[in-house]
């Protein structure tokens, strides 16, 4: 059986999230969170690590979705 653990977010920012899932695929919050840090760690472990223009990018693709600002 698979662990958790919590991971806190402002909830101006969990709102700003809710709103941006809407009419997508992602169920919740923590749907969408779990894509994105598979989708990082992914990209880290295929390169051994991540340049700065791939940080760039997905800081990036972070503020975009409200996650960064």
């Amino acid at each position: 059986m698979t662990e958790y653990t919590t991971v806190s977010i402002p909830k101006d920012l969990a709102a700003r999230v809710e709103e941006t899932i809407e009419g997508t695929s992602f169920q919740s919050t923590s749907d969408l969170t779990r894509f994105l840090l598979r989708s990082i760690v992914i990209q880290h472990q295929k390169s051994g690590q991540l340049t700065e223009a791939e940080f760039e990018e997905i800081a990036e693709q972070l503020r975009g979705l409200g996650y960064l600002e």
